[in-house]
């Protein structure tokens, strides 16, 4: 199952999803187009799988709810494996597939975003909502925002990324600029 599914997403990144057959899928690694359907339940779940196996090699879904470091540790770390994985080449590849055949597929982009962003959002939330951590922000502080604000904050300029690539700059450079951008979060959502 682990080579369906590298194979799966290699073919969406190199030939796009809409451009990805089941039958072509079956051929290219070697199984039945019935298996798909036992195993996956079709294209999209299949895709699904592809998207859940690259984000549990960055992140284990536990470690913010239970972590008990500082809050900027906790943040800090989480901050680094979310840049990194959003700025994989096959990420940013990815991303410009599901970005040009969402708008016909609304099964491409549900499952995309099931997958991937709003399991990321969840899991921030209710980071967010520990009582530990709800405590050392500011009252005002709007938890129902705040996912959003932190992965924007961490971002950084995504759209160029997106249309350009990734900079040729050093990870130390690229480090310091999410330091700053973390800094400017950290001021105007915690307690002095």
């Amino acid at each position: 199952m682990q080579d369906l599914i590298h194979t799966a997403g290699s073919l969406f990144l190199r030939h796009g999803y809409r451009n990805v057959s089941l039958e072509m899928l079956a051929r290219e690694a070697h199984v039945a187009v019935r298996t798909i359907y036992v195993k996956f339940g079709g294209k999209a779940g299949l895709l699904n799988a592809v998207l859940v196996a690259n984000r549990e090699r960055f992140f284990n879904t536990h470690d913010m709810e239970q972590d008990q470091r500082p809050f900027k540790q906790i943040v800090g770390d989480f901050a680094v494996h979310f840049l990194d994985l959003v700025s994989m080449p096959e990420a940013l590849s990815m991303q410009r597939m599901v970005i040009a055949d969402a708008p016909g597929n609304l099964e491409l982009a549900r499952t995309f975003f099931d997958a991937g962003p709003k399991q990321t959002r969840d899991m921030l939330a209710r980071f967010f909502a520990r009582p530990d951590i709800r405590a050392q922000l500011h009252d005002d502080v709007a938890l129902d925002f705040l996912p959003v604000h932190l992965l924007n904050c961490i971002s950084g300029d995504h759209y160029s990324k997106l249309l350009f690539g990734a900079p040729d700059v050093s990870r130390a450079q690229v480090l310091r600029e999410l330091e700053q951008r973390l800094d400017l979060f950290y001021g105007g959502v915690l307690r002095a």
